[in-house]
């Protein structure tokens, strides 16, 4: 059984079976059914080769602090962290035996360089536990191979993102190295480097073993007093109601006993969506079929690294003397019906699916071509909308708590997830940053819309391997949610981003309209791929790590903006009410600002976690008592409060604020009204009547509307927002345009917001303000009442920052070089690695190239003024470092002059 020949390649989906040997190990099979056992790369796995035992492995408890449910990778390092924690009334159930369902046939691949620091710290956590903690507490080894990781350009954007990883690798000490085509071929013999562009080496990269991992993992935890139960499926949920009508976890049935309890962590892998049913959880995932092959011995393979050619979408993973051969295809197939008896089971492999891998994997390494093939691996994985993880609490019940959805990578993030997974539960929230993988990242109508979960996990899937470039849109599943405006600005030519399922403005193309059609999935299964569709032809030509070629459209809007008036539609954000007899409890308990002001006035706020870091800011106003002036506002008989919240991450506010009221039980309403009115912002120096001190007041007797103005500014410009009614959005909007005329207003879009907004240093959630930070490192201590004696959820833990001292902060960096930056560069402090750039963009006005990053002091002491004023600053791009200016107040603007309308 040997890979196909470059000459049968050409034929061979046509007429594979009758041209080779290799597809002898099966046929093709579009069936969910599990087929007879395939051989696995693995020494041994955990199955019990008697056959499954009649019931649990132990008694099952009474009760228990956390019920972990789901035996693969999550579950067991779950259980094994809060064990750790000293959480040890924890019981883990497992339906059949450690790693049955999708775990047991992983390929084990840890890579620790990904385009986010986050997860890079992950993926550090992992390798820390399997190849260094577990064999110190249990004097067993699981199996770690510590092989290297090789990453294959063919092109100069795919080494340039590369290059990328490397420099954000020296900040976390990673050792990587860029090798030539000649190093490559020295590292790895009978790799085919002819058109190799470079290649990324990662020396500590390496290899997992499922059942060695989960086995370890289990047996620590057990040591530490947790409780392990294998034979024992779930067979529902309770979930009770409290007197506020708070649903909450009560306990876990089996058909062998139950458990009561108030905490049940989801970690069961493509069956999670059924075990979230059984609570009234949604989780919006879908299983796929998921392949690889095993080829037979080659001599020389051994000690290789493990290689990865993104452009081929293929994978090369070292099984000693053998290779793994696997990827991401453009037509997976979904397993329509999940089955719950699927256990150390496997589909057929299709051969017409898999054959798109194999001349990329024959060019790569073509010894291959002579080859044979030992076993195919086919089973199930889950995977998500954004390829991302689902973790965190469930908005639809507490104490539910997922850990599912890794998208074929549960091993090698398994470790760090599942530490912040614990934390999350003990504590309240993770310890770092996880709001890519929070479930409430997702607005409540897409989590169980089966059209966007269908479409949205294909996309990411196909594109698993695609570069990732900063400008990147998904294609599939929009136009979910648009708003007033979102047809009068298509006709305009705006270039829409997605964001929560919204339509936004991104910028607007000079040359006509450019609608989003619907998904094609990319030509897959039959589907006619859309043709002459501009919205994906100008998409394309964004991805660069250079300028984009629309920079000089940007640069329009943010000088019409810096210079005349622009007008931004910003209808997507959250609009939320504050009402009930203790809502002024919990406002002052929720916001850092003392948002009681006079009635009309509207305060810049941040919400804060139990650690002091940021879950959000936002504006708030307050209301009139009766809400009689506010458009679509709630009556009240007392305080009430108008929330304007960005509305990426409105779901994530939403959540926060309800589980505050519940946990300090506050009488509140929160109202969300954000489906049911507009938002735009009007920006810049020109004064014109219509929007002018009181000119505002004619507009709305001019068109006999109610809406609400408030004098703010995202951009750094005198300006206001109006808040409209969804019926009155469009005749506002002519209005302000017909008003604007004469001083060349103009449409402008979230990319000169980005631009405008950190050229001013204003900050934007999860970029440079995360739940890790707190608002004295993100330079935003004037929204803290500290000075007050009014209490305020953080204010004990940013009290103790401020006397002990900032040992990291946030700083604005500027070089002088016309260079792009986008994020994740590397900081360095007179050569030493210090951080790197959250966020970074071109500032037109000052036209500059600048970027924001919090920095440590690499001795662990406190980052001060003067620490920052005596050290020389550079900035490393792809592994080339420029000279950078550091500073302690926004380059534009620092005297706050031009958002009081003063303009030298």
């Amino acid at each position: 059984m040997a890979f196909v020949g470059r000459a049968v390649q050409r034929v061979a989906l046509a007429a594979w079976p009758s041209l080779s040997p290799l597809c002898r190990t099966s046929s093709r099979s579009y069936s969910s059914e599990p087929t007879n056992e395939k051989n696995v790369p693995y020494e041994m796995t955990l199955k019990q080769e008697s056959g499954a035992a009649s019931g649990p492995t132990k008694p099952l408890p009474r009760s228990a602090d956390v019920v972990v449910i789901g035996g693969g990778s999550l579950g067991c390092q779950t259980i094994y962290h809060l064990a750790k924690m000293g959480m040890t009334n924890v019981v883990l159930l497992e339906r059949d035996r450690l790693t049955a369902g999708t775990t047991w046939h992983t390929a084990g691949l840890l890579w620790q360089l990904r385009p986010s620091d986050v997860e890079v710290e992950l993926l550090a956590h992992t390798r820390n536990v399997i190849s260094k903690d577990l064999e110190e507490e249990t004097g067993l080894h699981t199996g770690w191979i510590q092989n290297g990781g090789l990453f294959i350009a063919s092109n100069k954007q795919r080494l340039d993102e590369y290059k990328r990883l490397m420099s954000l690798g020296k900040v976390y000490g990673i050792e990587s190295y860029v090798l030539s085509p000649a190093e490559t071929k020295d590292l790895y013999p009978l790799m085919n480097v002819d058109d190799l562009y470079g290649t990324l080496y990662v020396p500590k990269d390496g290899t997992m073993d499922p059942a060695g991992t989960c086995t370890t993992l289990t047996r620590a935890a057990s040591a530490k007093g947790a409780t392990v139960i294998e034979n024992c499926p779930v067979t529902g949920i309770q979930v009770r109601t409290d007197d506020l009508g708070v649903r909450k976890v009560k306990a876990v049935e089996t058909a062998h006993g139950t458990i009561e309890t108030q905490c049940v962590v989801n970690c069961a892998g493509v069956w999670a969506t059924k075990l979230g049913d059984m609570a009234g959880v949604k989780v919006p995932l879908i299983a796929m079929h998921h392949a690889y092959v095993v080829t037979e011995r080659i001599e020389g393979i051994q000690n290789m690294p493990n290689v990865r050619d993104h452009d081929a979408s293929v994978y090369l993973r070292l099984q000693g003397d053998a290779l793994s051969v696997g990827g991401y295809e453009q037509n997976p197939i979904f397993w329509e019906e999940v089955n719950d008896k699927f256990a150390f089971s496997l589909f057929d492999l299709d051969w017409d699916v898999f054959m798109q891998h194999i001349e990329g994997a024959i060019n790569r390494v073509p010894v291959l071509e002579q080859t044979g093939i030992k076993s195919t691996v086919c089973g199930p994985e889950s995977f998500t909308a954004d390829h991302k993880p689902l973790m965190g609490e469930a908005p639809e019940v507490r104490g539910f708590f997922l850990g599912c959805g890794f998208n074929s990578a549960g091993m090698m993030l398994g470790g760090g997830c599942g530490r912040e997974l614990a934390h999350w539960i003990i504590y309240g929230r993770p310890e770092r940053d996880m709001y890519g993988y929070d479930i409430r990242r997702f607005h409540h109508s897409l989590t169980d819309n089966n059209r966007w979960i269908r479409e949205r996990s294909h996309e990411s899937y196909a594109k698993n391997y695609s570069v990732v470039f900063p400008f990147d849109e998904p294609l599939a599943s929009r136009n979910m949610r648009k708003d007033p405006f979102h047809q009068i600005l298509t006709e305009q030519g705006c270039v829409f981003q997605e964001r929560h399922g919204w339509e936004r403005p991104g910028w607007f193309n000079k040359d006509g309209a450019a609608p989003v059609k619907e998904y094609d999935f990319y030509g897959a299964y039959g589907k006619r791929k859309n043709t002459s569709y501009k919205y994906s032809e100008l998409l394309a030509k964004e991805y660069t790590f250079d300028f984009p070629p629309h920079h000089n459209v940007i640069k329009s809007e943010c000088l019409s903006c810096r210079h005349g008036v622009a007008v931004f539609d910003m209808s997507y954000f959250g609009k939320f009410y504050l009402t009930g007899p203790d809502a002024k409890k919990a406002a002052d308990w929720l916001f850092t600002a003392d948002v009681n002001k006079k009635p009309g006035s509207t305060v810049y706020t941040c919400m804060l976690n139990k650690r002091g870091g940021a879950e959000a800011d936002l504006t708030v106003s307050r209301l009139e008592p009766g809400a009689a002036n506010l458009p679509l506002a709630p009556e009240s008989n007392g305080d009430a409060y108008y929330l304007a919240i960005g509305g990426g991450v409105a779901e994530h506010n939403w959540n926060h604020i309800q589980t505050v009221l519940q946990d300090q039980g506050f009488r509140c309403q929160l109202t969300d009204l954000s489906e049911d009115m507009g938002m735009i912002s009007v920006q810049g120096p020109k004064r014109w009547e219509e929007l002018g001190e009181d000119g505002r007041f004619k507009l709305k007797k001019r068109i006999q509307i109610r809406l609400y103005p408030m004098r703010l500014s995202f951009v750094g410009e005198l300006g206001w927002e109006l808040h409209i009614p969804k019926n009155s959005c469009i005749p506002v909007y002519q209005a302000v345009m017909a008003a604007g005329a004469k001083h060349d207003i103009i449409n402008s879009g979230y990319r000169a917001i980005d631009s405008l907004s950190i050229e001013k240093g204003y900050r934007h959630w999860h970029a440079d303000l995360r739940p890790d930070d707190t608002p004295l490192e993100a330079g935003l201590a004037f929204t803290c009442k500290l000075k007050s004696s009014i209490p305020f959820q953080g204010r004990d833990r940013l009290e103790k920052q401020k006397e002990e001292g900032l040992r990291r902060r946030i700083v604005c960096f500027t070089v002088n070089e016309t260079v792009p930056m986008f994020g994740l560069e590397a900081i360095f402090r007179n050569g030493v690695p210090v951080g790197h750039l959250r966020r970074s963009d071109f500032g037109f006005y000052i036209n500059k190239t600048l970027g924001y990053g919090y920095i440590r002091n690499p001795d662990g002491g406190v980052v001060s003024a003067e620490f920052i004023k005596s050290g020389e600053f550079t900035l490393e791009r792809m592994g080339v470092t420029y000279k950078a200016e550091a500073h302690l107040k926004s380059p534009f603007d620092p005297e706050n002059k031009r958002v009081r309308g003063i303009y030298d």
